[in-house]
């Protein structure tokens, strides 16, 4: 068997002496491995860094197989943030979280597309605002959407603040007052209201990150990404809950 699909690497891990397991996100055809001989070698290993785009070649004797990978490089996103610590950073989180949240071989090619323009937002001033909506696509992509469009207490859908952490809905600055130690801040530029900064991005990886745990990582036994750990750490703030915190102190009177 053998297909050609576009794809963005996510990783590139050492197999045997010389050759590599490569993770992809394709297009056509999901995230999917497959091993490339030779793939620790200097002339490849600067292909397979995450966030290349590369056009592939898959081969295998059967599909269920883990097959091999021809790929050429399209486009060196990698190259272009490497002396950019924060849009690397971004990047770097980007793949991790697709290459542990996406489902294997399962075609999802508009999350395909959501990471290709993200990768191509890294080059703009606004970037990390694109990346916490990156992140919110995904959830909706994957079946756990967040419902931001109206307040899931009955207040005014004006003011809306903050988001529930059981439902995942938002929630007006009123109805959410007397719960707001145990809701999640609702950044503004979320809601088309202005531009985001450092604050509002580390509450915006806050929102999201809390989510992709919750629906994508932790029922599968597996944390947040480190890579995206440290992401959130660039833009943390001191005053912020932590993730785990807002677990821990959710409750039954959550609206």
């Amino acid at each position: 068997m053998k297909w050609e699909d576009e794809a963005v690497v996510l990783a590139a891990r050492p197999h045997g002496e010389t050759s590599t397991v490569v993770q992809l996100l394709t297009r056509f055809h999901g995230r999917h491995a497959g091993l490339v001989r030779g793939g620790q070698g200097a002339r490849l290993r600067g292909l397979y860094q995450a966030g290349n785009l590369v056009t592939a070649v898959w081969s295998g004797r059967l599909a269920e197989h883990l097959g091999n990978f021809e790929c050429e490089l399209a486009r060196s996103y990698a190259a272009e943030v490497m002396d950019d610590p924060d849009r690397l950073a971004a990047l770097v989180a980007a793949a991790a979280v697709c290459e542990g949240a996406m489902p294997e071989r399962e075609p999802h090619p508009a999350c395909y597309v959501g990471l290709l323009a993200l990768l191509d937002a890294l080059e703009g001033d606004h970037w990390a605002e694109v990346y916490v909506r990156w992140e919110t696509g995904l959830l909706a992509e994957l079946g756990f959407g967040l419902d931001l469009s109206r307040c899931a207490g009955g207040g005014d859908n004006d003011q809306l603040s903050y988001v529930s952490p059981k439902s995942g809905r938002a929630v007006s600055l009123s109805a959410g007052a007397p719960f707001k130690e145990r809701l999640l801040s609702l950044p503004g530029f979320l809601l088309g209201r202005g531009e985001g900064g450092a604050r509002e991005v580390a509450e915006g990886l806050e929102l999201t990150g809390f989510f992709l745990e919750r629906h994508l990582f932790h029922s599968h036994d597996k944390p947040l990404p480190k890579a995206r750990q440290r992401l959130a750490q660039r833009f943390a703030k001191d005053e912020l809950v932590s993730v785990h915190d807002r677990r821990a102190i959710s409750s039954e009177q959550d609206p």
